[in-house]
This record gives C-alpha cells, structure tokens and sequence, in this order.
C-alpha cells in the first residue's frame, strides 16, 4: 500500500510553465513546498515554487540532485526524456510513472498503444520515409494528415494533404523526422475529458465531457459540460477514458481528446498525461480543481469532489495577440464582476503565446460561454481602438 505524502513535503515538477504554475499555487495552499525543473530562470513555476533549478533536462546528474531534495516527481510538460524520468526516479517517485509519459509523448507509440488496447482511434499509417508516405497515402486517401511522431503541440509539426502532388513537400516539411499520417475525420465537435486517478487504490475522479473549440489549432473556449452533445456520448467519453488511465496505471491526471463525428462516433484524437488547458475552468468552478487534484494523486491521498459549484462553466484562453498594441485594458474587462482573471507570469508576450485565461460560471454553458467570450471582446475591442487613436 502506497504511504501518503503529507502537507510539509516537497514535491517536485518536471517543466516550470503555466501548469507546473497553477500547480504549485494548489500545492502550496495545502501546505506542501514545490521545486520545480527546468532550463528557464523566472519561469511561470519558478515564480511561485519554493526552489528552482535551471538545468537542461538531458543533465542526468542534475535531475538526480533535483530528485534527492523532493519526496515525489510529477511533470507539466511532456518532453521530458525517458533517460531524465528513469534517473529521477532513482530517488523519488514519479508520477505518472515515466512509462506513462513514454507512451504520451509520441504519437505514433501512442497510436498503437490505443490501437492496441482496443480504444476507438483515426486510422494512421507511420511514416519513416516519401515511400512510406505514399504508401500510407494510397491507403488511408485523400485529405490526411502528416504529424510528426514527437514533440508537436498547438497544430505544430502537422500538415494537412489534399493531394497527391502536396505529398513530397509536406514529409520534407518536417524536417526527416519520424512521422506518423492519420486519416482526416471530418468532425462535429471536439471534447475532452480530464480525469485522475488517485495511487491509494485506483479511484477515478472526472469532470465530465467538455466541449473545446479552437482556433489556429489553438484551444480558445471551452464549455463546461459539453453543450452539444448528447448525455450518452459524454457518459461513453468518460468510460473510455477510466480505461485509458486504467490500462496506461496512471497515477495523476490525464486528459483525452476526442473527435465527435457526425455520426456521434468517439475516436481519439491525443492524450496529455497531466493538468490540461481544457480543465483551466476547475479551479473557479469546482470544488476540487484538476490541480488541487494532481496533487491529492501523486500523494497518495484521497481524491476530492469534482462537483460544479455551479451549472455550468466557460474558460477562453488570451494569447499573446493581445498584447500587440500595447497592455490589454484589465481594469475595463474586470469590470464582468463574475469573470475571473488569470495571468500567467509571462515575460513576454508572443503572438499564439498562452499569456493566461478567464473563466466564467453560469446556470447554462451557453451564458456561460457567452460571458467569457464577452469579456474577452472588451480587451481586443480596447486594443484595436488604440490603432486609430492619434
């Protein structure tokens, strides 16, 4: 049986961006001290945890200095190699276990681990070389799309192919990486559902099915619960999920995404084995949010309540577009008394770049939904209206 850690330890987190962030902000309200990892210096982590070591993550020696000082590992971040994970886990736990994190974080491994198991995935091919490609291509059809294996997130490292004669530039796109071409689905929604599972004894906690719409490949709204799809689809998410993390032995969170067809068909698009941008919304509209919920599983305790305070919820994420003409007006946006405001510490703003999110409760996710993307309006209604003015 696994022994708790308690409020007093340190826990120590691969990655130091906004998630290892909203973490430690989690952690250290219930008392535990956080040592964050990662080659930044005053990252988004580093700025809220009690110690942090620069250090690039393929430095063995370091991640083992960094594992002797904490009594747990956990990661925000996914590429982190399996080397870096095995040497911490030389002298702490890791959790998820690096396993876990050595499935996710190529697609390809990922891709066949579903497949494998039985869950409901896009039919793919992997690609190695222009051979395999039109191979791949001759049997999966027209449109598809080409992704790299690893390291791809936000719609990097993928290109779409409508055509034969597009084939030989998308693969020398990616620079002779292993790659991996998937079926194009045309979807009628996206969800997700992120869920935990604790270490004590496998119980499983979810937020239900949330609806995400995205733009540039970039998630910008989600909705809490999934408006537009049907109760039995959203219990059939959350099924598939419980045997994701069950059969991955998960101990942390997770998060599956899913395409909806058109038919209702569930087929999963990717896995991220930690807190993700879909479940941001927890933290004001649930009692336990997915980070509180990190830290409860990697520590052995008990789960908490994943319930609504209430009906329903929206987050819309804010990039760095925002900041093109200069600070976003805060002062006009808070002024929607129940939108909540967070920011997420970074140095610079980048067009694309994840600068923060708010989030909004309502009695319908559509009000709800409507709320954030109103209060978002006010800031890049303010930032235009600074382009005209003299």
């Amino acid at each position: 049986m696994t022994t708790p850690i308690l409020p007093g330890a340190t826990l120590g987190v691969l990655g130091s961006g906004q998630l290892g962030r909203m973490f430690a902000i989690a952690a250290r309200q219930m008392g535990y001290r956080v040592h964050t990892f990662s080659p930044d210096r005053d990252s988004p982590t580093g700025q809220v945890a009690d110690a942090e070591t620069v250090a690039e993550y393929d430095d063995l020696d370091a991640v083992r200095r960094f594992a002797q000082s904490v009594d747990v590992v956990t990661f925000e971040f996914e590429n982190v190699s399996a080397e870096a994970t095995s040497a911490a886990a030389e002298y702490a736990p890791v959790r998820p276990d690096g396993s876990v994190l050595h499935t996710t974080q190529n697609r390809l491994r990922e891709k066949r681990f579903l497949a494998d198991a039985g869950f409901p995935v896009t039919p793919f091919a992997p690609v190695r070389s222009l051979a395999d490609l039109d191979a791949a291509l001759g049997t999966l059809g027209y449109p598809a799309v080409l992704k790299t294996a690893g390291f791809g997130y936000d719609g990097k490292g993928q290109t779409k192919i409508q055509r034969r004669d597009e084939a030989a530039a998308a693969f020398h796109s990616l620079g002779g990486a292993e790659a991996v071409l998937e079926a194009f689905v045309p979807f009628a929604c996206e969800v997700s559902v992120v869920a935990a599972r604790g270490a004590l004894d496998g119980t499983f906690a979810h937020w239900g099915a949330v609806q995400n719409a995205h733009e540039r490949h970039i998630l910008d709204v989600t909705v809490a619960p999934a408006a537009s799809v049907p109760p039995e689809t959203a219990r059939e998410a959350v099924e598939i999920t419980r045997g994701v993390l069950e059969t991955l032995n998960v101990v942390g969170v997770l998060c599956v995404e899913f395409f909806v067809t058109e038919s209702g068909k569930l087929l999963i698009n990717e896995l991220a084995p930690r807190p993700h941008n879909s479940g941001h919304f927890t933290i004001d509209a649930c009692v336990t949010s997915q980070f509180e919920q990190q830290v409860r599983a990697v520590c052995g305790l008990p789960l908490g309540s994943t319930a609504f305070l209430r009906p329903a919820a929206a987050m819309a994420n804010l990039l760095g577009d925002l900041w093109a003409n200069g600070e976003p007006d805060w002062a006009t946006a808070l002024a929607f008394a129940d939108v909540k405001l967070h920011l997420y510490g970074k140095a610079e703003a980048r067009p694309g770049r994840k600068m923060g999110h708010l989030t909004a409760l309502a009695d319908t996710a559509e009000e709800a939904a409507e709320k954030v993307r109103a209060t978002r309006k006010v800031l890049k209604k303010e930032t235009d209206d600074r382009i005209h003015r003299p």
